[in-house]
């Protein structure tokens, strides 16, 4: 007789384990009921995935898709060069736990210095770092805030170096641009802290600086400008995303309602991480860094199949150019994660106000469909 593990069995394992303390924020717990659900649904991510390669990979659709966001991506690098007088500068781009080890053993700048001529391919610069899989959700962390400003600019004149992000979502059931969403992206500053919370040593209630909800277009896709990043006590640099399914924009330039349908982080090179930190006003920074992969979410955000670390290209001969990153990202618009997307505090007029019933419980681990 053939020997197969019972589910109960399984489950009953489960129920031993007793948490397991996350370093990102104080307070944070991994439990019972997290791993519980990750048993119950991590074949059905991986089937997902299957699915999902399987029927997007030669459809017309999808490769049409892929040419209109190269032209796109091209189109905006041009934009960015002109804007910022260095269309002659060189520039550089990126592609010179198992799956992170994977993807953060690659460089992401595509690299070395080049001059731009009309002769580079743009598919070979300008493609993406996924196919139409179901990028990982991550944990929220305790700093998102709700109802914040609808605004594709967030910099509000914070130090830095200029980052313009573009990011295009897909539903993975269809394969098709993921319409009709609200996209929610925050970080902290270069020296570590965030806008919009009143914890100790973040910027507080008043500010809002770093944070912004766009609408995607017709292909799925926002842009922000913002900065690239600092980092803070146990985590590698890192940018927030949640996406908003069902949200209702207000008259006051916000929005309400709706429901988190995915929550994830981009994570950066660490070769490029390490040459920013360098770098004012990065430097001042007395926080120790942590690496990519010493940080405790990162292993969440890679699968085999997925590239957790966004393409880019600088926009001139020298990083304070600024950067221009894209990724895109796949999502199944039917899922509901408020349960892990509690938000710290709401925006409002003359200054935000704390939720009293934030639990940071709900924030320290992600939805079964991580990596």
């Amino acid at each position: 007789m053939v020997f197969v593990p019972s589910i109960a069995a399984t489950l009953a394992a489960a129920l031993s384990l007793t948490p397991v303390l996350v370093l990102g924020h104080p307070g944070e717990q991994y439990g019972k009921r997290e791993a519980l659900e990750e048993m119950g649904n991590a074949h059905v991510v991986a089937t997902m995935n299957a699915r999902a390669l399987e029927a997007c990979q030669n459809a017309p659709a999808v490769k049409a898709r892929k040419e209109r966001a190269m032209a796109r991506r091209l189109e905006t690098f041009q934009k960015l060069r002109r804007e910022r007088s260095t269309e002659n500068a060189p520039w550089l781009h990126r592609r010179d736990a198992e799956s992170l080890e994977k993807w953060a053993s690659q460089s992401h700048d595509k690299t070395g210095a080049y001059d731009f001529d009309k002769s580079t391919p743009s598919k070979e610069i300008f493609g993406s770092n996924t196919s139409c899989v179901l990028t990982p959700d991550n944990a929220n962390g305790p700093y998102f805030v709700y109802q914040e400003h609808i605004r594709s600019d967030v910099v509000e004149g914070v130090p830095g170096i200029p980052l313009h992000l573009e990011l295009q979502f897909i539903d993975v059931q269809t394969c098709e641009p993921a319409v009709g969403i609200l996209i929610d992206t925050w970080s902290c500053n270069a020296t570590g802290a965030y806008s919009g919370v009143s914890a100790p040593g973040e910027g507080g209630l008043g500010t809002t600086y770093l944070r912004g909800v766009q609408p995607v277009d017709e292909d799925g896709v926002v842009n922000f400008d913002t900065i690239f990043p600092g980092h803070y006590q146990g985590r590698a640099t890192h940018q927030h995303l949640i996406a908003h399914v069902g949200s209702e924009t207000l008259p006051n330039g916000t929005y309400t309602g709706g429901r988190v349908a995915h929550l994830s982080q981009l994570f950066f090179d660490q070769a490029l991480r390490d040459t920013i930190e360098a770098m004012e006003p990065y430097n001042t920074n007395q926080i120790p860094d942590t690496t990519n992969l010493g940080d405790w979410f990162t292993g969440y955000a890679a699968t085999p199949d997925y590239d957790p670390f966004p393409n880019y290209i600088t926009l001139g001969g020298a990083l304070e150019d600024g950067l221009f990153v894209w990724a895109e990202l796949g999502l199944n618009t039917s899922s509901n994660w408020d349960y892990y997307a509690p938000y710290a505090s709401t925006w409002k007029e003359g200054g935000g106000y704390d939720n009293p019933d934030f639990d940071f419980m709900h924030v320290a681990f992600p939805p079964p469909t991580h990596g």
